[in-house]
């Protein structure tokens, strides 16, 4: 009997922020793949059949051919288990719906063992994805079975209860476009885009600029149908009810046909159209009532025509949606309860959740649905014969793109209605004949106006193009191309990268922001320190970035944070590397000598702004390499100003920071900008040259003028214990 081949998962690290393998979020994963080592994937037989059966997908991954078919191509060509276990598992992301593309797979010193690392958008579903591959590829190697179905199943069901709703991420991915940053703060769908004082948060589609009165004057149908009918805004003439028999005498009172909906409720729950009699009157008032939680119920005037939901953002209609009536045929021998299911639900877009456009039809389950039938003498059970039409909902899922039919006037009143009510993002629903007439000459009203409105049907319509609603949003949030970032620094390197950072962040202090500081002295915010402790890890960063009252960040990463966890922020304004120096700590994560160091302190300078500098010690060579790799500016700091790098940059015309008759010169080009005393620090013992220089070249990148610079070189004490930076 053949020895069955084995991968084994040794470790499994979530990287947060960006690291050594790149950009984003990753989870790093180290596998040793034993005698597989010695069996790359043309050697086994049948592999190759095994693995596109069952996962034909994996066709459309391009991997270093750069063509559809490519990575397969590899298997065939011959290549190892690791590599496709990071396929098989990025694959396995997509089919569960959450889409994923980087990966990579590299050898570690010690024979058969690699990293791998993937990228995942939630940390558990991508753990998952990870077992899930590894039991897969094993069973191609193997010869055995394995059931994608269950696998898939298990994690759609992770990412539905994980990840971020598609409304919500929607959101999100229109303000990753703009290059602003995300900081997801729950479990749920509560997000912060933007850092510190300039960020926004966002709820699905409540913002932190959505008024908390406006949400109750818009759950208070009455109120706001009076306010709405006092600026001009055409709605149904009503009645608030608190009996049966008050509804019927309001009915009376309107003049039939009426409509029937709870006081306090939305999405269309517990609403009965286009009712006549008093017997139909009554019984929607006993399902509004209950429906809206016992309170009172709204009687109001029918408007024939469709319904229509308008998404109101800022002071804009960015798109709308047309409802349908529901209809099912009979054929003599089923149940309405299966027409239903036979005619209406079999179509795709139907389901339960907010992956589908349209909802899953239940007759029997629905108030609404047997109110409709027993006015039609049917229940849930009723058999119709063959061919005769029954209306299971009268105006429904309002899910039909309709944007560019709009009436300006008809988009107009939805937009004045959102004002009147206070919201700034709202879903206007209308009852209109025509969308594309005027708004006079036709019967037209508005019905409800409701905070925290669905944006489905507007992303993934059931029918018509789907609207960039989640852009509008942001852009709403984020006007005049602001991207809600504030200044932060990060700082690498072995050579007194602290007292750096305590010294930078003075100097932004003393400019007059509201600096946090990160480091491994401790977190501080404003002078005062919170955290006692190294906080040179992940979360002490994160607590900086959603603080409202910070103005500027600084840091303090170690390789080894960089290693372990990522970096807390994406992108920073400010980069210093002091040195690349290797340390046997490092070993830890298979870093052993001073080039693999530099990929990962290269990971600083990676991440620096267009519109950010780095700054460089020119003394080391490795650091003045990253200066290519830097998409901003590079300031050069030494106490040689004749270095060739110094020499170079300046014939260039950038700047530069060195020390010449203990003076801290700042130079751009062949022009001195200002000479400070390196002298004043104090104490002058600690008055350490390349410390200073840094910290000075950072404060000129941040705009700090040279006079304020030298004000802070002369209040800042090195001792922590007596300055809080």
């Amino acid at each position: 009997m053949t020895k069955k081949k084995s991968i084994t998962i040794l470790r499994v690290t979530h990287l947060r922020g960006p690291n050594l393998w790149t950009y984003r979020p990753v989870i790093e994963a180290w596998v040793d793949i034993g005698e597989l080592e010695d069996c790359p994937s043309n050697t086994i037989a049948g592999f190759y059949e095994r693995l596109t059966t069952l996962l034909p997908s994996l066709v459309e991954h391009h991997c270093s051919p750069g063509v559809r078919g490519g990575f397969l191509q590899r298997v065939r060509e011959g290549t190892y288990a690791a590599h496709i276990l990071e396929h098989v598992t990025l694959e396995l992301q997509n089919l569960a719906g959450m889409r994923t593309g980087f990966g990579k797979a590299r050898q570690t010193s010690k024979r058969g063992v690699y990293k791998i690392a993937f990228r995942t958008r939630q940390e558990q579903v991508g753990r998952d994805a990870l077992d899930a591959a590894r039991e897969l590829v094993l069973a191609a190697i193997n010869d055995e079975t394995f059931d994608l179905a269950a696998a898939v199943t298990h994690l759609q069901e992770q990412v539905d209860d994980l990840c971020l709703g598609p409304s919500t991420a929607n959101i999100v991915d229109a303000a990753t476009a703009r290059r602003i940053p995300s900081i997801r703060l729950t479990e749920g769908n509560l997000v912060q885009l933007g850092y510190g004082i300039n960020q926004r948060r966002i709820w699905t589609a409540e913002t932190d600029q959505t008024s908390a009165i406006a949400e109750e004057i818009a759950s208070d149908k009455d109120l706001t149908k009076t306010l709405l009918k006092s600026c001009g805004v055409p709605v149904p003439e009503g009645e608030l009810v608190r009996t049966a028999e008050q509804a019927w005498d309001a009915a009376q009172s309107i003049g039939v046909p009426v409509v029937v909906k709870p006081y306090d409720g939305n999405h269309g729950r517990g609403v009965s159209l286009n009712l006549m009699t008093q017997s139909d009157v009554e019984a929607a008032y006993a399902l509004a009532h209950r429906k809206g939680g016992g309170s009172s119920v709204i009687v109001e005037k029918f408007i024939p025509g469709n319904e229509h939901r308008m998404l109101i953002v800022g002071k804009n209609m960015v798109a709308a949606a047309q409802g349908e009536s529901i209809w099912v045929v009979g054929d003599g021998v089923s149940t309405i309860d299966l027409l239903t299911d036979i005619q209406i639900n079999s179509d795709p877009r139907r389901g339960t959740g907010e992956d589908f456009p349209l909802n899953a039809m239940m007759p029997s389950k629905s108030g609404e649905i047997i109110l409709e039938l027993e006015r039609a003498g049917l229940t849930p059970e009723s058999i119709p014969p063959k061919d005769q039409k029954v209306l299971i909902q009268r105006n429904g899922n309002v899910a039909f793109d309709v944007t560019d039919q709009v009436h300006p006037s008809v988009a107009a009143a939805a937009a004045l209605a959102a004002r009147v009510v206070g919201l700034d993002i709202a879903g206007v629903d209308m009852v209109l004949e025509d969308v594309s007439r005027p708004m006079q000459g036709q019967l037209a009203a508005v019905i409800e106006v409701n905070a925290s409105p669905g944006l489905l049907s507007h992303i993934r319509p059931a029918e018509g193009q789907g609207r960039p609603v989640g852009k509008a949003i942001v852009d709403h949030l984020f006007q005049d191309g602001k991207d809600g970032r504030i200044p932060i620094v990060g700082i690498t390197g072995t050579q007194k990268t602290g007292r750096i950072a305590r010294l930078v962040a003075w100097l932004a202090h003393i400019s007059g922001r509201h600096v946090g500081l990160a480091c491994s002295e401790g977190l501080y915010l404003d002078g005062r320190q919170v955290v006692a402790s190294d906080c040179t890890h992940w979360e002490a960063g994160q607590r900086l970035l959603i603080n409202r009252s910070v103005q500027a960040a600084v840091f303090e990463n170690s390789s080894r944070t960089i290693l372990a966890e990522g970096l807390a922020y994406d992108k920073c304004s400010v980069g210093i590397v002091t040195d690349v120096s290797w340390q046997e700590s490092l070993s830890e994560f298979d870093i052993l000598d001073a080039e693999q160091t530099y990929k990962v302190a290269r990971t600083q300078v990676d991440v620096i702004l267009p519109t950010g500098t780095a700054v460089l010690n020119a003394a080391d060579p490795q650091v003045v390499e990253m200066a290519a790799l830097c998409d901003g500016k590079v300031i050069f700091y030494g106490l040689d100003a004749k270095h060739p790098a110094m020499a170079r940059h300046r014939e260039a015309g950038e700047r530069v920071v060195f020390v010449r008759d203990d003076l801290i010169v700042m130079a751009q080009g062949l022009e001195e900008t200002a000479q400070l005393p390196l002298a004043t620090l104090k104490p002058a013992k600690s008055s350490q040259p390349e410390m200073v220089m840094a910290a000075v070249a950072a404060a000129w990148a941040l705009n700090i003028p040279p006079e304020l610079i030298g004000a802070g070189l002369r209040t800042f004490e090195s001792n922590p214990k007596k300055t809080p930076y």
